[in-house]
């Protein structure tokens, strides 16, 4: 089980809000060299947060991998078959919003061809269509 939810929050249930416009912050690859960035808005779980930095810690072997979103969120949910009313469920899951154009991970240490090896299993881990960015160097190539 991941340990991907804040230590402590100011307040224990949130409403739901809206996912509206694309990213204007995180939508850069900024530590490593490539990034996997989100094409559609999503709430991405922290199960789901977990699985893809396993797999990609997998297929980068030596590489160094950075995740760029936190499930801060809470997301709550009433038992089945309960009545109306009685206030809000309980905290259930945690979530990370994520807008078109998130960077939500990067990683650094392979090639061009095993990046888009990486980005293609990763891919699957999420509900929503990525794709693999490539940090921009002023002045051309390293």
């Amino acid at each position: 089980m991941s340990l991907l939810f804040p230590k402590r929050t100011k307040y224990r249930k949130m409403q739901k809000g809206r996912v509206k416009g694309k990213a204007t912050r995180c939508n850069e690859v900024v530590f490593g060299d490539w990034g996997i960035q989100a094409l559609a808005p999503a709430w991405i779980t922290r199960q789901q947060i977990e699985a893809a930095r396993t797999a990609l810690a997998r297929a980068t072997h030596r590489g160094k991998v950075w995740i760029r979103i936190f499930p801060d969120k809470p997301i709550t949910r009433k038992p089945a078959e309960s009545r109306m009313g009685k206030g809000k469920g309980n905290v259930e899951n945690w979530v990370a919003v994520v807008k078109p154009g998130t960077v939500m991970f990067e990683f650094a240490g392979v090639s061009e061809r095993e990046a888009k090896r990486i980005a293609k299993i990763v891919a699957y881990k999420f509900p929503i269509p990525t794709r693999l960015k490539r940090r921009f160097h002023l002045g051309g190539e390293r």
